[in-house]
């Protein structure tokens, strides 16, 4: 189990990129359009974007495991662990897998 605190930083963060999402797109958009030429036009639109809260990047985002709050070995297709989806495939609550036996 993943410490709570480690949990409710993820998210405090996810809150973070969701509040600035709309933010971050309309700023990268009009980076797009600036021409090259209009130097202090891009660094208005460079500063705006800066100002934003690093934990508010969506690279800064991670994907927990539904349960247990575990940071590696995610599936996305379940939203689970290794160790819980393991459990699950032994216990036979997902339907459409099989156990391997070596």
């Amino acid at each position: 189990m993943a410490r709570k605190s480690w949990i409710q930083r993820e998210s405090k963060r996810q809150k973070l990129e969701q509040k600035y999402h709309w933010i971050r797109r309309s700023s990268k958009k009009e980076i797009k359009k600036v021409s090259p030429l209009d130097q202090k036009k891009w660094e208005k639109i460079h500063e705006k974007l800066q100002s934003s809260p690093r934990n508010s990047a969506p690279t800064r985002l991670h994907r927990r495991c539904f349960l247990t709050g575990r940071s590696r070995a995610n599936y996305r297709d379940f939203g689970l662990s290794r160790h819980i989806l393991r459990e699950m495939f032994h216990a036979c609550l997902l339907p459409g897998t099989t156990r391997s036996s070596w």
